[in-house]
């Protein structure tokens, strides 16, 4: 009876070891940031500008203490490597210069793809997080993409810059510049004007992290939430749903095709490479 026990046991034991080992694969295969199959594009000679958050602290409005938060690591990773390898020439910016934390969670062994791990190993990228360019000092008409990464630390800061928005705006009209966001990053996009003074969005195809996400994953303390905000903007909401969102993904191209905008953590390969595909095609 005893040594029956012992084997029920080890066996258990076991089967809970390999179930961790296969948790991320099994994670990964509901849908979370699924492998980027589509085509990959040369720009030698093109420029990219990512902006991230400068906000390391999850927290409500006026806290100052929380759990790390910051940019949601692949967010940023998948569409640097993917502008890195094309050739590009890529610059890391945020609101006010300097480090760019990175969410530690998104980080974890559940969660971490390919592109993260290359980061953790990039001491080039982990440069340029440490000493962001600061919005202010760019002129972002110089750019052929800009890039708004998401995080919850996106939350506290790109939706409330009025120089971001001017930059946009800028971006905009210069017409040469594709303009893209993932997840809270969208919130980036809020305060650019047209002008006449309306936001640039209202009216046009965008998306970015549901409502429903973010009350699944039960972080509704940060003080904006790209669902709620664009369609505030009066830009044309769009996503996808699942049994769980943050399995969903969706990518939106407006009929300009000057902004190209992802859900969420699911759409960051996508919409890099929407981008870059937009650039290939221009004379």
């Amino acid at each position: 009876m005893k040594k029956k026990l012992l084997t029920v046991l080890g066996s258990l034991a076991l089967s809970a070891v390999l179930l961790v080992m296969a948790a991320p694969s099994i994670v990964h295969g509901l849908g979370l940031h699924p492998d980027y199959d589509g085509p990959t594009y040369k720009l030698p000679g093109k420029k990219a500008l990512i902006i991230g958050t400068n906000h390391g602290v999850l927290n409500k409005v006026g806290e100052t203490t929380g759990a790390p938060t910051g940019a949601q690591a692949s967010e940023l990773t998948h569409p640097y490597y993917g502008f890195l390898d094309a050739g590009m020439e890529v610059d890391i910016a945020s609101i006010k210069g300097g480090v760019i934390p990175i969410d530690p969670q998104t980080l974890g062994r559940m969660v971490a793809t390919p592109e993260d791990k290359r980061y953790l190993e990039d001491a080039a990228l982990k440069a340029k997080l440490e000493t962001s360019i600061k919005i202010a000092d760019l002129d972002f008409t110089q750019y052929d993409a800009i890039f708004l990464s998401g995080g919850w630390g996106a939350a506290y800061d790109l939706g409330y810059s009025q120089v971001l928005g001017e930059k946009i705006a800028d971006a905009y009209y210069a017409k040469r510049p594709i303009i893209g966001s993932v997840c809270h990053g969208a919130l980036g996009l809020i305060r650019a004007k047209d002008k006449t003074g309306k936001p640039i969005i209202a009216g046009r195809k965008v998306t970015g992290v549901t409502d429903k996400q973010i009350k699944q994953l039960g972080i509704t303390l940060t003080p904006m939430h790209p669902e709620s905000e664009l369609r505030k903007a009066g830009a044309l909401y769009e996503s996808q749903t699942a049994f769980f969102d943050i399995f969903a993904t969706h990518v939106v191209i407006d009929d300009e095709q000057r902004f190209v905008t992802g859900q969420n953590q699911n759409s960051s390969h996508v919409t890099a490479h929407k981008i870059m595909e937009i650039i290939s095609k221009r004379p």
